[in-house]
């Protein structure tokens, strides 16, 4: 009782003193970010190597920029790379530029862009809720501050953006881009009205923010051609977007910020403030040459390739088997942003976004909530509707579930106004009358939820399929012990947020959820990421070494069965693909036919497609056998005839 007693007012008196002391809450905002990001996006990011397939399609087409100097037409393999326009790459090779060509440099872009986004976010919250607090004419810092937090961990602390920040994607570019112009969107948008409507710069009283930095700053008169600095960097950010993954870029924020202002009946009056026109000019200034270059380069086969197939086809057709049901998202977002996702009716539900006249009667940057929910929404439909179904096509939609769920929290956090009150931190919270029955529901909601995920890892090994690429995969996992700490860490979790929901302390429960995240990160995914790694990745990097050393000048390399881009990546060495045990048998007879020197190939291949090849002993030499895989050099025999043959 003591210790409790005793942390409670060491916490009280941290509260205080920021309280008092602005220049002290943000220095402390800004660590507690750092923090934030490091575990979530920095620590070990580059400790384990590339995951194919997708992430060395990106660091080898972006090795190749650097290498070539062509930084137009991607190439991966000796082929284009029309899949996604070039910003990814262009940031990956710069990082290649700065710090070396290694899983650093190619996961580096990705951890900036969600390090970016928690802090915009963070800004934006702790702005949104001054300006509610100065309408109010009261003094919330420690709401606000608390809720600002919570915000950026629920948005950095969530399996989908620990996943696409750890990799060198564009996925986690993307979302960076589009979330950070929607974020700027809103504070144009809200900081315009706080103005007046004109110019000048928007003072916020009664918040330490004030002596931060002004916020939403209108940097032109109302003549002037020119949006303010946060419409600005909306319409720079949307060219970024448009830079990473085409059309989606500008076509979702559009959608987005459309729908909102349709609704809240400013359509017109906010395009024409935004300068609308002057913002489409400075989008296709930033983001059209790219195109218009790699087309002149490559003429139809881009525009067939992206805009056709990639865009087009992946919304009307399903794409390389990627289909799913009309539910599959409802799945993502549920485990994507486990396990807070629990609370997001209750957090949808409480803006009541059907009561119109309601939200069209408040200020504009009371309408936060409801642009947090439009954007949501927007998101999760666009990809519901689209044909071809992926996890990573909701990413975009996390940061507003994370402000929507820390908006919930919001009203349970307490307020610091009597700085005589004992108990001020953690006692001072509304009566359990006043809790909405639906808060108290989601509650036990995420004590089952927990519970049986805690279940279902202490069983993984019986819910998991197999894994080629690993032999013996459910044992190694079994082994390793990863299973009981994940399920002892949640299950611990949903008892701690039992007894809380039964002794009334609300404020405690997103916490538990959020260092419960935490442990699992660091005690679980972090390792699970290092196991993985050693026994699904490292056997291709141990060999793409000995290729390096093994090779003989123009000597091919064929890859039998399966793609592996990492083993271009790491050998810096042309692979051809071939699928089937006698397609390679066909093609090294071609081969050896055609009496080119050297007289032998190098052969890749999973050990069951090896087998199936039938080749006797005398026919290849084993080089190397890691995990799944072995190398073996395949030497053209000569006949009585001169010619070159296998058999």
């Amino acid at each position: 009782m003591r210790m409790k007693l005793s942390v409670k007012r060491t916490v009280d008196q941290w509260f205080h003193k920021i309280e008092k002391n602005p220049a002290l809450g943000i220095t402390v905002s800004i660590l507690w970010l750092i923090v934030v990001a490091w575990v979530a996006f920095g620590w070990n990011l580059g400790n384990t190597g590339l995951v194919d397939e997708t992430e060395p399609l990106f660091a080898e087409a972006s090795r190749q920029m650097l290498v070539t100097g062509d930084w137009i037409t991607p190439f991966f393999d000796g082929d284009t790379r029309f899949d996604k326009p070039a910003l990814i790459y262009w940031c990956q090779a710069i990082a290649y530029a700065i710090i070396g060509v290694n899983e650093w440099a190619v996961r580096l872009p990705s951890a900036i862009a969600a390090f970016g986004l928690i802090c915009l976010a963070f800004y934006t919250v702790h702005w949104y809720l001054a300006k509610q607090d100065e309408l109010e004419q009261v003094s919330r810092p420690t709401r606000r501050y608390l809720t600002s937090s919570i915000a950026a961990a629920l948005m950095a602390l969530n399996v989908e953006t620990i996943i696409w920040a750890r990799t060198g994607v564009s996925d986690m570019l993307l979302t960076g881009c589009m979330a950070s112009a929607l974020l700027c969107f809103f504070l144009g948008y809200a900081g315009k009205e706080a103005s007046g409507g004109a110019g000048g710069t928007e003072l916020i009283t009664n918040t330490s923010l004030r002596e931060a930095a002004p916020t939403a700053t209108l940097s032109t008169s109302p003549q002037s051609p020119f949006p303010n600095k946060w419409y600005l960097a909306f319409y720079v950010l949307i060219a970024g977007a448009i830079l990473t993954k085409g059309p989606v870029g500008i076509v979702l924020p559009g959608l987005i910020v459309g729908a909102f202002l349709l609704y809240v009946g400013k359509f017109r009056e906010v395009l024409r403030e935004m300068r609308l026109f002057m913002g489409i000019l400075i989008i296709i200034g930033l983001s059209v040459p790219w195109y218009a270059l790699v087309i002149w380069r490559n003429g139809w086969n881009y525009i067939n390739s992206f805009f056709g197939y990639h865009n087009l086809e992946r919304f009307t057709e399903v794409v390389n088997g990627h289909s799913a049901p009309w539910y599959f998202y409802f799945i993502v977002v549920l485990l994507g942003f486990t396990p807070y996702s629990v609370y997001l009716p209750a957090s949808i539900i409480r803006l009541k976004f059907w009561q119109r006249s309601h939200w069209r009667s408040l200020e504009r940057f009371q309408q936060f909530g409801l642009f947090a929910w439009f954007w949501f929404a927007s998101i999760f439909s666009f990809f519901t509707i689209a044909v071809t179904k992926l996890p990573s096509y909701v990413l975009p939609l996390m940061p507003a579930a994370a402000i929507l769920v820390a908006l919930l929290w919001s009203d349970l956090l307490p307020n610091m106004e009597n700085e005589n009150a004992p108990e001020r931190v953690f006692d001072h919270l509304p009566a359990s009358s006043s809790i909405s029955p639906l808060l108290v529901w989601s509650g036990w909601v995420n004590v089952v939820f927990l519970s049986f995920l805690a279940t279902a890892l202490f069983n993984i090994t019986h819910i998991l399929g197999s894994d080629p690429a690993i032999t013996n995969f459910h044992e190694v996992i079994q082994q390793s012990g990863l299973p009981v700490i994940a399920g002892v860490i949640w299950f611990v979790c949903a008892v701690l947020v039992a007894v809380f929901l039964l002794n009334r302390r609300w404020n405690y429960i997103i916490s538990i959820n959020l260092l419960g995240f935490a442990a699992f990160l660091i005690f679980v995914l972090s390792p699970a990421s290092f196991f993985i790694d050693q026994e699904r990745q490292l056997p291709l990097r141990e060999l793409s070494a000995i290729i390096l050393e093994a090779k003989q000048p123009d000597e091919e390399l064929i890859m039998l069965g399966f793609k592996k881009p990492s083993v271009v990546f790491y050998s810096h060495i042309h692979v051809n693909y071939l699928g089937f045990p006698q397609e390679a048998v066909e093609h090294i007879k071609k081969q050896a036919a055609k009496g080119l020197k050297p007289r032998s190939l190098l052969l890749l291949a999973e050990q069951k497609k090896f087998l199936q090849m039938d080749l006797q002993p005398d026919d290849y030499k084993n080089l190397s056998t890691k995990g799944a895989y072995n190398l073996v050099r395949v030497p053209f025999k000569k006949k009585k005839n001169e010619k070159i043959d296998i058999s």
